[in-house]
């Protein structure tokens, strides 16, 4: 059994491209997971955290995945980790090499230490919302119940960066 699952993508430290560049050919290469289609990428001011910290590149994908959502998750830490981001040692909101969020996983929702699906953020974030819009419109928000598409354009002029 599979299921579609929408993830994030965001780099803000060295080469931005490179990085998640990379994070996708790791993820095209794991085991039970297919990469369908990935976004523009998207340059973002960075939201909350330290001040002065670089822009962000940030992309969306969807994959096609046999992993159930833990699964992913750990897959997604591993690639992180693999291309040096150490959470351990890094600042809440502050700059990293690469950051792998599930967004969605299917209809699924999952409120588990850890895991939170959908992204409990999701909604008020258009550096998440725009790209995943690119490729999924009608994707529906399991517990808002609405689309994608809507949640991008109904957020406040303020959150539109």
């Amino acid at each position: 059994m599979s299921a579609i699952a929408c993830i994030g993508l965001g780099s803000n430290l060295q080469d931005r491209r490179a990085n998640i560049d990379g994070a996708l050919v790791h993820i095209g290469r794991t085991p039970g997971i297919t990469v369908l289609k990935v976004s523009q990428y998207h340059t973002t001011a960075p939201v909350g955290g330290p001040v002065g910290q670089p822009y962000f590149l940030n992309a969306a994908a969807l994959l096609d995945t046999s992993l159930d959502a833990r699964g992913l998750l750990s897959a997604l830490l591993a690639i992180e980790h693999a291309l040096g981001r150490d959470r351990s040692r890094e600042l809440r909101h502050g700059p990293r090499i690469i950051d792998l969020d599930i967004l969605l996983y299917g209809s699924a929702i999952v409120n588990e230490p850890g895991l939170r699906i959908p992204h409990p953020h999701l909604h008020e974030r258009a550096f998440a919302l725009a790209p995943l819009a690119e490729l999924a419109p009608q994707m529906l928000h399991p517990e808002l119940h609405q689309t994608i598409e809507c949640l991008l354009a109904n957020l406040p002029p303020g959150k539109m960066h």
